[in-house]
């Protein structure tokens, strides 16, 4: 690869990218633009800021953005009209917020004229290919560099001995080694490697950031209503908010109850099985009430169909292809089927658990109650229909049990 001249680098300024900010300084004696991305992790960002100061980046080359409210709108929300789910658990929030970050780099990349972008993944996850499938998705002339699959600081004493002698901070507690790793955004929280990677041992409780232990929630149920429009939630309690705001009050209720757990091994794209712990706390609040608001809307056809469809669609999301024609496809089917998701959920929590308890819709329910009712549905529902629709459906059952008769027999 042609040595870059100006490189943008997926910034959080912790250690690593701070190694990596000057690795790219010395070994490619580049200019280095920094981009640091709010997506609702928690943490405040102007250190960020101060730290690439310290290394030598120049002030008009230091990007810090609060996407929180893009980061829902166009990805999360998306994703939770499919009911995504990954292997049938995982709610996706590392995974979802990788195009967003790929995205911004390539456009600051256009907009600083720089030739390459940068990211801290390791060459054993699955974020260094949803990173550089996105960038390259976006431009294909970029050009992507990962550090960790090129330089021979293979080691925590390596780059603490890097760190070192470049004069790079180094926080007290990142001399030794961290117990864990640690990915956080407004959707969720990961948490892997170190005392986690024995998946036969129980994660210890410290590894909780986002949620009380179930055990530890209010002895006493909160009911709460979530309303939605088209398949995205709206409000809470009957106040409108932003997607920001709706999944932020969310994640403070669900984190409260201690709902959105999940101790979970799964299967990385690039072909090794990994532990993580996820909490999800809003996002499960969410997907409970979406799926309850899609009870009573969406008709059976096209809910059959949209749920044979979300493997395929988290497993897109899961491996990096957000920006594919496939995942376009399937994203517009999705969005069809929402047209109609409109009204409210009532959902209890309770002591690791959202349970909806109630639905409603003022103008898109298909829910008739005079046809289902077991007393007099004065003449809504002929019951003596039934008895051709199943005779009908019988047909080939029938056909097949007297075959079987004869060449047994």
């Amino acid at each position: 690869m042609t040595a870059p001249k100006k490189v943008v680098l997926a910034y959080s300024g912790g250690l690593d990218t701070s190694i990596i900010l000057k690795w790219l300084q010395t070994e490619y004696g580049c200019e280095v633009v920094t981009f640091t991305a709010d997506l609702g992790q928690g943490e405040e960002l102007e250190p960020a800021r101060k730290k690439a100061e310290i290394l030598g980046i120049k002030p008009e080359n230091i990007f810090i953005e609060d996407l929180r409210e893009e980061f829902v709108r166009d990805f999360v929300f998306p994703m939770f009209r499919a009911n995504a789910e990954y292997e049938g658990l995982y709610l996706l929030g590392t995974s979802i917020a990788r195009p967003l970050i790929s995205k911004r780099l390539v456009e600051i990349a256009a907009q600083t004229g720089a030739d390459a972008v940068s990211h801290g993944a390791t060459g054993k996850g699955n974020d260094q290919v949803r990173f550089e499938l996105a960038a390259y998705a976006l431009n294909p002339e970029i050009a992507v560099i990962a550090p960790w699959r090129e330089w021979d600081l293979g080691s925590r004493t390596k780059l603490i001995e890097f760190a070192e002698k470049h004069q790079i901070p180094i926080a007290k507690d990142k001399r030794g080694e961290a117990p864990f790793s640690v990915d956080a955004n407004l959707l969720h929280t990961s948490s892997e490697g170190k005392v986690l990677e024995d998946p036969a041992e129980m994660a210890p409780d410290y590894v909780f950031q986002r949620t009380v232990a179930p055990e530890d929630a209010p002895n006493e149920p909160e009911f709460i209503e979530v309303g939605f429009e088209c398949g995205d939630a709206v409000s809470i309690n009957g106040e409108a908010m932003s997607p920001a705001t709706i999944l932020t009050k969310l994640n403070e209720l669900g984190g409260k109850h201690g709902i959105g757990r999940l101790d979970f091994v799964e299967n990385r794209f690039v072909g090794m099985k990994s532990r993580g712990i996820y909490e999800t706390p809003g996002g499960t609040v969410l997907l409970e009430a979406h799926r309850g608001i899609e009870q009573i809307t969406l008709d059976a056809g096209a809910g059959h169909l949209k749920d044979s469809l979300m493997p395929r669609y988290a497993e897109l999301i899961y491996n990096g292809f957000w920006f594919s024609p496939e995942r376009e496809m399937l994203q517009a089917a999705i969005d069809k089927s929402q047209e109609n998701v409109t009204g409210t959920v009532r959902l209890k929590l309770y002591k690791g658990s959202a349970t909806c308890v109630g639905r409603w819709s003022d103008n898109h329910s298909l829910y008739s109650e005079e046809h289902v009712t077991f007393e007099d549905d004065m003449g809504a529902y002929d019951q003596t229909d039934a008895q051709g629709f199943i005779q009908l459906n019988a047909l080939r059952l029938k056909l097949l049990a007297a075959r079987d008769r004869r060449t047994k027999g």
